[in-house]
């Protein structure tokens, strides 16, 4: 295959491949009221005067699946922490008891699922777009190239092949969200 040729297709299946990624940390933010350490990824702390995240001052626990236990390295960094996150606005409540930092996570209402799902398909019909964009993109590139019309048939067969390939994955990581999210 020529070498302009297979750079395309390369090039269209990283594209897809950053959209399948891109989803997962998306749908990794969006909370399934189970507790996770991912729910505080956003969180910054002032550590001696730099922004810093979270994880990169405490450890951050799940001791069951509806409670958050931060522990920071540093006991002198719980009142930052407690601030850093509530300051989030992700919605919870810290508790400080001295040594460590409790989170309840509340159990969500079905009102709050449906919305949370809402969200995930919207972020899933996105990526679905910027697959769909990566196929147009490389089809286009296709037919510029001066090639055979077999080779170009061919070309253009494979990414339609690797576009239901990502699509379908994207559809997988949805379905398993939203299963996620509606289980009480």
């Amino acid at each position: 295959m020529n070498e302009e040729l297979q750079f395309i297709i390369d090039t269209a299946k990283e594209q897809m491949e950053n959209a399948v990624e891109h989803l997962n940390k998306e749908l990794a933010n969006i909370r399934a009221g189970k507790a996770s350490p991912v729910m505080l990824r956003s969180v910054m702390v002032d550590y001696y005067g730099s922004q810093t995240p979270l994880n990169q001052v405490a450890n951050i626990n799940t001791p069951d699946a509806r409670t958050l236990s931060v522990q920071p390295w540093e006991k002198g960094m719980l009142q930052e922490i407690e601030k850093g996150i509530m300051l989030a606005n992700l919605g919870f409540n810290p508790m400080n008891n001295g040594e460590n930092i409790i989170i309840n996570v509340p159990v969500l209402t079905e009102e709050r699922r449906k919305s949370l799902a809402k969200q995930a398909k919207a972020e899933t019909e996105n990526d679905k777009i910027s697959i769909r964009n990566a196929r147009r993109d490389a089809n286009h590139e296709i037919k510029k190239l001066d090639i055979s019309e077999d080779l170009e048939k061919t070309a253009i067969a494979d990414i339609q092949e690797l576009t239901d390939k990502y699509i379908k994955i994207v559809d997988n990581l949805y379905e398993v969200k939203e299963k996620e999210i509606m289980t009480i």
